[in-house]
């Protein structure tokens, strides 16, 4: 069975998802939707698709399923349409930056019985599959503590920064995901310290660019995330996890993997300098995962519930930083 897809919202992450949509031979991309025409077009023409509205694609019959891309504060309401319009859906994080929102779409999405699947690309990256391989063959034991390090190549624009919700929403949501992910339990104790040390523009705009939490599981296991909107070094994304019987981790990765000797010593390429090429392979395996969740009825994951946690988890972060506590989520 091939799935036809709707794509709305034709920008930077539009684009990736409409590749991997376009690279998998059980999907076709049907139509495309943005608010700017000739975004809208150029997407739809690069993959033989159609322009269509938001109005049009809810009730077309050759619709299977929807990607979302459009701005954050659109997503919920779009959710509960397609829900309710018998489509697939999609939906890059975060659902809404509010949790009762968030609560209220899920609600809709259930009674619909709509298969719903989060953006949530890193589970999907293969060196971060296989560092959650290697916990369940038991290579390393019980899992004790995870190390999760994140930096991006630069600030997004402030305009941005103003409209995502703020670091721990925006880019911190990615690892707390990671963390539950490799956890194998559900934290329930968040601890966090933010700063502005990149670029003052970000604190007048009312975020933090550097950002370091401690979760805490109910026994005792821990996650530590290393969050700044800067590394002059490249896309850094790497992960640890400590066990009791040993450590397993996932690497920086390059765009070549190689290394030269010579009389200036050992050298390596730089890392990928943006998200869109770093998790390349982790997009297409992410749409792949959907597909196969969406044709065969069974429960997509990540799955709307593990948005609404890890929002819950930037939110408690949010809290602890701003007031200087750890903050429970048990109690």
């Amino acid at each position: 069975m091939t799935v036809r897809f709707a794509l709305l919202g034709a920008g930077r992450i539009g684009k990736v998802h409409a590749r991997a949509v376009g690279s998998n031979p059980d999907a076709k991309l049907v139509a495309v939707a943005d608010a700017f025409e000739k975004a809208a077009k150029e997407l739809a023409t690069a993959y033989g698709a159609e322009v269509r509205t938001i109005d049009a694609i809810e009730k077309s019959k050759d619709i299977d399923a929807v990607v979302i891309c459009t701005p954050t504060d659109t997503h919920a309401d779009l959710i509960e349409r397609f829900a309710k319009a018998g489509k697939a859906i999609f939906c890059e994080k975060p659902i809404d930056l509010s949790v009762k929102r968030v609560e209220k779409c899920l609600a809709v999405v259930e009674k619909a019985k709509a298969t719903l699947m989060v953006g949530f690309n890193r589970r999907f990256d293969p060196h971060f599959a296989a560092v959650r391989k290697a916990i369940d063959d038991g290579a390393i034991g019980t899992v004790e503590m995870v190390t999760i390090t994140s930096r991006d190549p630069g600030a997004p624009p402030i305009d941005y920064i103003k409209r995502s919700g703020g670091i721990f929403r925006d880019m911190t949501i990615h690892d707390f995901d990671m963390a539950r992910f490799l956890l194998g339990e559900e934290p329930v104790a968040v601890s966090a310290h933010a700063s502005v040390l990149v670029d003052k523009k970000i604190g007048e705009a009312g975020d933090f660019d550097s950002v370091s939490v401690i979760l805490e599981t109910a026994s005792g296991k821990q996650a530590v995330i290393s969050n700044s909107r800067r590394a002059t070094y490249g896309y850094d994304q790497r992960i640890e996890v400590h066990g009791s019987k040993g450590m397993v981790a996932a690497e920086n990765q390059r765009p070549v993997s190689i290394e030269v000797a010579n009389d200036k010593g050992y050298t390596r390429p730089p890392l990928h300098d943006f998200f869109m090429t770093r998790y390349l392979d982790a997009y297409a395996i992410e749409i792949a995962s959907f597909i196969a969740a969406a044709t065969s009825g069974k429960k997509a994951a990540p799955s709307g519930a593990d948005g609404l946690v890890a929002l819950k988890l930037a939110d408690a972060a949010l809290k602890s930083a701003t007031t200087g506590k750890t903050v429970r989520l048990d109690k």
